[in-house]
């Protein structure tokens, strides 16, 4: 009966063992995916701005803010498309019409410049 009862505290003790080490490995998966998601952002960031500067330089009088709303209305575009050739619903309520473009435009400008200056 003490046997028994050993083993089943070791057996407890296993059992801890793993839903702890199961856990951290969890975690420690979910940061390095936010790691990941954070450096494709940042690859992302730095090859709009690339592009904004070389297309501004290469096509005199333009502005970068006029490259950075043509790549917001081609991106809006974009998935726009891959929505209607993708997507599984049958229905999608998007706002459209060239107004909303600038609108959407003006809503992503204002959160990465409310996010860079709150230090995220």
């Amino acid at each position: 009966a003490q046997r028994l009862q050993l083993a089943s505290v070791y057996k407890g003790e296993a059992e801890k063992i793993h839903l702890v080490k199961k856990a951290e490995g969890e975690a420690e998966a979910k940061y390095l995916s936010g790691v990941g998601i954070a450096k494709q952002r940042q690859a992302i960031t730095d090859g709009l701005r690339e592009n904004i500067l070389n297309f501004s330089h290469s096509v005199s009088g333009t502005s970068a803010k006029e490259v950075m709303d043509l790549i917001m209305v081609t991106q809006y575009f974009d998935t726009i498309k891959e929505l209607g050739d993708n997507s599984k619903t049958t229905t999608v309520f998007i706002p459209h019409g060239p107004g909303h473009v600038k609108d959407i435009g003006d809503q992503i400008r204002t959160g990465m410049m409310e996010a860079s200056s709150s230090g995220l």
